[in-house]
């Protein structure tokens, strides 16, 4: 099986984590500035293809849309139009970035390295893949 990669996009960063072979767990793997997300992912799809990408879906409390959600609709239309292939999921991602923000304070990281967006941003793209993984 391949891995399984997860985006939790922004408008200046996006959060990368990736599913083990198996596709049971999810780790966080890097942060990157958005603008550089389509050079990574070429990279990364010549390294070691992917067959399934899970992209963070913005809504606000009540369900609707959040407004970086047609930023990243755009953006998704790109990495097919790129790797037609290539299944993209939308799954929710609300409170992912509070509750990573919280992991990394219960895991012990210091003040100084969570307000290091980055450190967040690949922790709430792990939270995203992990609950994709749950449900299937």
């Amino acid at each position: 099986m391949a891995k399984i990669v997860a985006l939790d996009i922004g408008m200046k960063r996006t959060g990368i984590a990736e599913s083990d072979a198996l596709q049971m767990m999810a780790f966080p793997l890097v942060t990157v500035y958005t603008e550089e997300l389509m050079g990574f992912l070429r990279s990364r799809m010549l390294e070691e293809p992917c067959e399934e990408l899970v992209v963070g879906a913005p809504t606000r409390w009540d369900g609707s849309a959040s407004e970086v959600a047609n930023f990243i609709n755009d953006l998704c239309e790109k990495i097919q139009s790129a790797w037609p292939q290539l299944r993209i999921v939308r799954v929710d991602e609300r409170f992912t970035s509070s509750l990573a923000s919280d992991a990394l304070l219960r895991g012990g990281m210091k003040k100084s390295k969570r307000q290091e967006k980055g450190a967040v941003d690949k922790v709430a793209a792990a939270l995203i893949l992990e609950n994709y993984l749950a449900q299937r």
